[in-house]
This record gives C-alpha cells, structure tokens and sequence, in this order.
C-alpha cells in the first residue's frame, strides 16, 4: 500500500489576500484557481517552490465556527512546517518581505529552526534538517 497526504485545507478571510500572502511573501506556487459550483467558492491551491509533498488547499471560512478558526487551527501550536535546503536564505529573504518571526533562529539537534506566523496568525517552523 501506498498513501500520501495530498492537500492540507488552511482556513483564510479572504482567498485574493491570501494568495497575495503566499505567492508574494512565501514565494509559494499558485498551483490552482478555479470557480466552484457554489457561489463565491473556489479551489485554491498554494505549494512551496520545488515542493514535492502536500500542498495548501485555501479554504474561505464559511460559517462563524470556521471563521472562530482562522489563525489557530492547531490551538496556539506550531501547525506547519516549512522545510527549506538553505535556512539563512530563506529567513533574510521572508525578513526583508516584513514576515513575522515569533522565534528566532535557533540550533537543534536535528537541525536548524525559527517560527514565523502566517498573515492569520498560525505559527510555522522554518527549518532546515541536518542531512
């Protein structure tokens, strides 16, 4: 058997604010954009560049449950986690793009991390593995 996770659905207030956020300051791919059946839905999917693993299924809030969601989908947790070839690179480069760092940079033992929030609030780890 083979499996996989192929999407991960992140709630957002807004699907053109959100895309701005990941294509401009992440340097995500938009990977998708279409019209749904419904009205004022669509399929937004976002990946990291080079990305070979799951990607971002934006997800406009819908009801006020959902809406109670963005920006602390994982309760105050890191929820996400960004893995990177080149840490420094890519810290200087989401600094100079004005992204948050809630946790400076920071040695492990399994490698190299710092947590960032998205434009929500939702907290990432940035980090590069020892090989």
């Amino acid at each position: 058997m083979k499996q996989s996770i192929g999407h991960i659905a992140l709630l957002v207030r807004d699907y053109d604010e959100a895309i701005a956020f990941y294509t401009q300051k992440l340097n995500f791919t938009l990977v998708e954009d279409e019209a749904e059946l419904e009205p004022n839905k669509r399929w937004v999917i976002v990946a990291p560049p080079g990305g070979t693993g799951a990607d971002l299924l934006l997800a406009r809030a819908a009801t006020p449950e959902q809406e109670a969601c963005i920006g602390n989908q994982a309760g105050g947790r890191v929820f996400l986690f960004l893995k990177t070839d080149d840490f420094w690179r890519d810290y200087q480069a989401m600094r100079e793009k004005g992204i948050k760092f809630v946790r400076e940079p920071k040695e492990e033992e399994y490698g190299t991390v710092a947590v960032f929030a998205d434009l929500y609030g939702n907290l990432w780890d940035l980090l590069q593995l020892h090989r």
